[in-house]
């Protein structure tokens, strides 16, 4: 069977969705993949090798020069895969996979450890590796870039079904529709203009609540700055609840009426899908890969663009009609994205680059 390194390193630490498309993408593998982690601090799981590098050492270096090289340490393999943007230097072919463009695009946004990832990146590119795109949009804005990269979309599948279940969530009373938003409270998630919204939906929908759940990021302190500042009735119906564990998302999926996702850009989108799996509408921002992922399984509204967004939370909400045409066509659209199809797509993405197709 095919040997292919595999780095597994968003696995170890706060699983984000680049850490579940990871988990995933080795969970159905069709070849025999090896683990790898860039990391002396990560507790491995079994089998993981451990590339004996400083990381920001190594990043630094990656960023500028082909050493150094891992091969040694990652053994009899056919191909290199960095899966979460950044892929050593090597004599075998090389794959990295890229999710979107905000941190090329946005470096003042990010923290300096990604800057150094998007210099790895870059030369990586510049020196020949090909990239794996989530999406068809994400790999336009690749070669916006890079004129003469060599980038392949395979989609990644749908998220884990989520076991939406009733139960209490600390936090947050049992009163009221539920609009929901999860995700790292960072800037991309354009979270202040979800809230600065709230006043003009509670207009229309007295009892509507905002829920926010996800840890801190980029934009944490505009995010709460938001909440305060909001009118008197909209902060006591928005509620911020940190980072949550698996359980309390299934619950908070069973409360919702509606998903909110009005992201400045995206590579993939995986709240969207768990919303489909748990029918719950859409509405979401027509930004980056959403619309490839929604298709007409969302209310789909332009960044930032206020009465568009009103109007569909309130329609979501409100519109059984709707609400119910939204619920049927996210069940079809989960099922088109599939883990095996991911798994395939990539074992014969594998074997055209190990064959120098």
């Amino acid at each position: 069977m095919m040997r292919v390194a595999f780095d597994t390193g968003p696995l170890h630490g706060p699983i984000t969705g680049v850490g579940r498309a990871v988990e995933a993408m080795a969970a159905h593998a069709t070849v025999d993949i090896v683990p790898y982690v860039l990391s002396f601090r990560a507790d491995l799981r079994p089998g993981t090798v451990r590339l004996p590098y400083p990381a920001a050492l190594a990043l630094r270096c990656w960023g500028r020069v082909d050493h150094p090289r891992p091969d040694r340490h990652l053994g009899d393999v056919a191909l290199v895969h960095g899966t979460n943007y950044v892929v050593p230097p090597s004599r075998h072919p090389r794959l990295v996979t890229v999710y979107d463009c905000w941190a090329l695009e946005h470096p003042d946004t990010v923290h300096r450890d990604i800057g150094l990832m998007m210099n790895a990146l870059r030369r990586a590119i510049d020196t020949g590796a090909h990239v794996h795109a989530s999406s068809h949009a994400t790999a336009d804005r690749l070669r916006e870039h890079f004129p003469d990269a060599s980038v392949t979309v395979v989609h990644l599948g749908a998220p884990a079904l989520v076991d939406a279940r009733p139960g209490p969530i600390d936090g947050l009373p049992d009163d009221g529709p539920v609009i929901l938003s999860i995700g790292t409270l960072e800037r991309r998630k354009n979270l202040p203009f979800l809230v600065s919204l709230m006043d003009d939906v509670i207009g229309t929908v007295p009892d509507a609540r905002l829920v926010i759940a996800g840890g801190d990021g980029d934009d944490a302190v505009a995010v709460r700055s938001a909440v305060e500042n909001a009118s008197a009735g909209v902060r006591g119906r928005v509620h911020l609840l940190g980072r949550v564990d698996d359980a309390t998302v299934g619950r908070l999926y069973h409360r919702a009426r509606v998903v909110a996702y009005p992201s400045l850009d995206e590579g993939f989108g995986f709240p969207v899908l768990e919303a489909m799996s748990t029918d719950t509408p859409v509405v979401a921002s027509d930004a980056g890969s959403i619309p490839e992922v929604a298709g007409d399984a969302a209310f789909l509204c332009p960044t930032n663009d206020r009465a568009p967004w009103i109007e569909s939370l309130v329609t979501a909400l409100t519109d059984d009609d709707e609400r119910r045409r939204l619920i049927d066509n996210g069940r079809r659209r989960r099922d088109a994205f599939d883990w095996s199809r991911t798994a395939g797509e990539l074992e014969q993405l594998y074997r055209n680059l190990a064959d120098g197709a």
